[in-house]
């Protein structure tokens, strides 16, 4: 299929697009003006997320499992895109659960969407002649260096390639490799996004994120459970920060892996104070055992990203925690009606 651009806009596929991080990329790449195909089964995203976007001509919504066969030139829906004459021009594979909770409650699907999801969508790259962009993720990295300091792109950490979280740690691996694979024998001009910590407004709740987590029991009066000791420490970047990587990392020539995150630590204890102070709550701050699927959290060095994409987070963290504060308050009716429900389990 020919690379050259039919219509004025082009036709951008984003797998996982009603997730946390994919509606956000979804939003600015409408505001762009690009086609945006959203592909999602909502394992673990949400249809609120993106139903504000489906008022937009430029904007299409596939439910759809990306382990599973489908041919998009065929659907209806996308003739006004001419998909079938113009193809895609990027690809965006954001499709895995990645909150922390949804290893255990997802296995299969997580080792199918990082395995099979991924090899599908290069070879849909592959036939468009279309750029590609894989979320890999931090825990690629396995267990952070001895000293805590910042690892680059080129650090190589050990893993636990059976553990719980295996079908997302060793599952990244494996998606990473098969992009590396691709990128250096089918020609597809493949980039790896290596995520860390991502927060703000839209996160699941009851899912593992620590934040959501606290925020949730923060303005419910309940105690702020922290699932390690005073001492844990991570970074924080906000999700709007990450989609102007992603953005700017599909726009360059950048084919190796690049971290994206932020490089200020602060330890979990300090993020609770923070969120119980904005809101102004009598909530007090307790410490458990890891969870099994909990990752020890590593800190990156995003020198590369820097250099080359011109990018580092803009959002510092207290304002990024309101704007997640004010979400959940604003939706708290929502959160309510949800108490307690499961994910939608959908293989279709």
């Amino acid at each position: 299929m020919s690379t050259k651009v039919l219509m004025e806009n082009k036709n951008v596929l984003v797998l996982g697009g009603a997730g946390f991080i994919g509606s956000y990329l979804c939003e600015e790449l409408v505001k762009k003006g690009d086609n945006v195909i959203c592909v999602d089964n909502f394992v673990s995203s949400d249809v609120e997320n993106i139903r504000a976007l489906l008022e937009y001509p430029n904007f299409e919504f596939v439910r759809h499992n990306i382990t599973k066969h489908i041919d998009y030139a065929d659907l209806p829906e996308l003739k006004r895109f001419k998909v079938d004459i113009q193809g895609f021009q990027e690809i965006y594979n954001l499709a895995c659960p990645t909150a922390p909770k949804d290893y255990l409650k997802f296995p299969v699907q997580t080792t199918t969407a990082n395995s099979v999801g991924v090899i599908k969508s290069l070879e849909l790259a592959k036939r468009n002649k279309a750029k590609f962009l894989l979320a890999s993720s931090s825990a690629v990295y396995g267990n952070p260096p001895a000293n805590s300091e910042p690892v680059p792109e080129e650090y190589v950490g050990m893993m636990d390639f059976l553990g719980p979280r295996a079908c997302y740690n060793e599952g990244k691996r494996f998606a990473e490799m098969a992009t590396a694979i691709y990128r250096d024998t089918a020609k597809v001009d493949a980039k790896i996004a290596r995520i860390f910590s991502t927060y703000g407004p839209r996160m699941l709740q009851h899912s593992g994120r620590q934040v959501a987590d606290f925020i949730r029991q923060s303005v419910a009066g309940e105690d702020v459970t922290i699932a390690g000791d005073k001492n844990l420490t991570m970074t924080f970047c906000y999700v709007k920060d990450i989609v102007d990587a992603l953005i700017n990392l599909m726009a360059s020539d950048i084919n190796r892996p690049v971290n994206l995150g932020s490089e200020n630590p602060y330890t979990l204890t300090q993020v609770a104070e923070k969120i119980i102070k904005l809101t102004n709550s009598s909530a007090k701050i307790n410490y458990t055992d890891q969870y099994a699927h909990s990752n020890q959290p590593t800190i990156p060095d995003i020198s590369l990203a820097k250099n080359e994409l011109n990018w580092f987070p803009l959002v510092d963290l207290d304002e990024g925690l309101q704007l997640a504060v004010d979400f959940y308050r604003a939706t708290a009716v929502l959160h309510q009606t949800m108490e307690g429900q499961s994910y939608s389990d959908n293989e279709e």
